[in-house]
């Protein structure tokens, strides 16, 4: 099965660029990156060192319900290009020592349950294929284990 790898929307990143409130009704802080991991959640690179960023409060889905969490993100301050889903997997992860937990939905946006897992970067792709072969996965989100922060969507190709 083909995987599309999917950052933060472009309409919504512009939205909360020009001062869109977030997922808790907060205008996003901006801040300046060190240069120490401050990935952007839209084009799913890192933000550099010197440059403005973003810190929001994401809820990736079409609205709020029980299993709709909220988590902090980062984003470009700036306008930056969106991820290219026929890419694959971002580099910046398959190069990473950090695991994340994939996690499928249904078409209702809802946790479906026996899909959740915690995996290594090698992992990633052939885990999140066998989620994705349900037939009631619609969809796999990508969170950081460690902090629990969404970090992309994945699809079906």
């Amino acid at each position: 099965m083909t995987l599309r790898f999917l950052g933060m929307p472009s309409e919504l990143a512009a939205a909360y660029r020009d001062g869109a409130v977030d997922a808790n009704g907060q205008v996003p802080e901006l801040h300046i990156s060190d240069g120490k991991g401050v990935p952007c959640r839209h084009c799913l690179g890192y933000v550099s060192e010197g440059e403005a960023y973003l810190v929001l409060a994401h809820r990736p889905f079409p609205a709020p319900q029980p299993y709709a969490e909220i988590g902090p993100v980062f984003l470009h301050a700036e306008q930056c290009p969106a991820y290219d889903p026929a890419r694959g997997l971002p580099e910046r992860h398959r190069n990473s020592n950090d695991r994340q937990i994939l996690r499928g939905y249904g078409k209702d946006d809802r946790i479906v349950y026996g899909t959740g897992t915690v995996v290594q970067p090698d992992e990633i792709e052939g885990q999140a294929d066998l989620i994705l072969r349900r037939s009631d996965v619609a969809y796999v989100h990508m969170r950081s284990a460690a902090n629990n922060c969404f970090t992309l969507r994945i699809e079906r190709g």
